[in-house]
């Protein structure tokens, strides 16, 4: 019989949470059954600190979740911030300006683990805060970079994505998460695995030891980096040809239904 994961790791959107961004009962208790058995479960997610709210109850003992791709380590319970893997300032511009160059089209946000600042034509569909800083580009790198945000107003998101990654080569790591032609530009080396695989050093646990879950390209190191790795629902292609396992999709509970199986919840 295979003996069962050390460690779960899954991403929230598209993947865990439903469509509406909940946590399903089903999913909630398959997450307090392994909290209940001491398997660590780590959100791994790209979604921003103050988005973090929705799985606080879900978090279990050890309370940890990987925000902005691998860029913070988050403890829930306390919101305490314990890692930052910044984008270095001089770093940022310079890509910023790169792809400027070869798009001029192209407009850009900040995260800077406290709030979002934005390009004064930075078009967002989510509303901001009142004060959100709105500043020139040369501005907003002077902040400490969690992730840089890039979006066209027009191209295919993989074909955005294509194109930011060849301007920018391996100074950054560029990846999409969303629908949109939004690509997130972290520090170089700064992914959902490798920082994934700093926390598993902390618990002891291998890579073959780790499930993961995911649907999207931001999700693709930490799949190929676990032992073991489901693709949900309608999953991106790559995500498809990455992962070596599937499930049902986030609607359908298919992160639950694949704990409940592995670990015969």
């Amino acid at each position: 019989m295979t003996a069962a994961p050390r460690l779960v790791a899954t991403d929230l959107d598209g993947t865990l949470l439903r469509s509406d961004g909940t946590v399903s009962d089903r999913t909630a208790a398959a997450l307090a059954a392994l909290d209940r058995r001491g398997v660590p479960v780590v959100f791994v997610t790209g979604r921003p600190l103050r988005w973090m709210e929705v799985v606080r109850a879900h978090v279990g003992a050890h309370g940890l979740a990987i925000c902005a791709n691998g860029a913070v380590v988050l403890e829930l319970p306390t919101s305490t911030v314990t890692l930052t893997r910044p984008v270095p300032s001089d770093v940022a511009r310079a890509v910023a300006h790169d792809v400027r160059e070869a798009m001029p089209a192209v407009r850009f946000a900040v995260e800077t683990g406290e709030g979002l600042a934005l390009e004064p034509d930075y078009d967002t569909p989510f509303s901001q805060p009142a004060g959100t800083p709105r500043e020139d580009l040369d501005r907003l790198v002077e902040r400490s970079v969690v992730k840089l945000l890039a979006r066209h107003p027009s191209l295919e998101p993989d074909e955005f994505l294509q194109r930011v990654a060849d301007i920018v080569m391996d100074r950054v790591v560029p990846t999409r998460s969303g629908a949109t032609a939004l690509v997130e530009i972290s520090a170089r080396g700064v992914t959902k695995a490798s920082t994934l695989q700093l926390l598993c050093d902390r618990f002891g646990v291998e890579a073959a030891e780790v499930v993961a879950f995911g649907d999207m390209p931001n999700d693709l190191p930490m799949l190929a980096w676990a032992g073991r790795s489901f693709a949900v629902g309608s999953a991106h292609p790559a995500v498809l040809a990455v992962a070596s396992d599937r499930t049902a999709s986030n609607d359908d509970d298919g992160v639950a239904i694949a704990l409940e199986h592995l670990f015969d919840l």
